[in-house]
């Protein structure tokens, strides 16, 4: 890496939640409509309820798992590269590398969770008849908001410049 002073791209966390919860309810309100236009009812039960909260705590696990994969098949780093963990401070799980990546790379490791683990379940869900599959999709859309944050705020950068991850805070450097 060179000398000069990075661009640093730091998320407002109080602003994402908000979002983050203002999408939740959008999505899942537009997603429950669809699924009862399609199916006619929405299957909703405590055992749905049940299978939501599973399926959303291993889909968040899967989410930061996904990050890394971006990290490894996008940019390269390798295993031992790699770091993973909750922040309870900042209620957040996370993802990172310590190696730099080129913007191009972290870009595609950033939106790679919202299609596993949002858009890929929820169109599942809907093939298969799972209202908690739907609705669990729809979390992890809304739940990739802080991950479109930093995609678009990357955007302003060259695809070749190096983006260097923050070990604990959601911040990056841009070289």
């Amino acid at each position: 890496m060179t000398e000069e002073q990075p661009k640093i791209i730091e998320l407002n966390m109080m602003k994402i939640a908000k979002l983050n919860l203002w999408l939740t309810i959008g999505f899942s309100v537009v997603f429950t409509i669809i699924y009862k236009i399609i199916y006619g009812q929405t299957n909703f039960s405590l055992l749905s309820m049940l299978a939501m909260a599973v399926l959303y705590i291993v889909f968040i696990i899967l989410h930061e798992v996904f990050h890394l994969i971006g990290f490894m098949v996008f940019g390269g780093a390798k295993y031992k590269e790699l770091n993973y963990g909750v922040n309870l401070k900042l209620g957040i799980a996370y993802a990172t590398t310590i190696k730099p990546l080129t913007n191009s790379a972290m870009k595609k490791a950033l939106l790679l969770p919202f299609w596993t683990t949002g858009v890929f379940p929820t169109i599942l869900g809907f093939y298969m008849e799972s209202f908690a599959l739907v609705i669990t999709g729809a979390l992890l859309i809304a739940g990739a908001v802080g991950d479109f944050a930093m995609y678009k705020e990357l955007r302003k950068f060259p695809n070749n410049a190096l983006v260097k991850d923050d070990p604990k805070l959601p911040k990056l450097y841009v070289y």
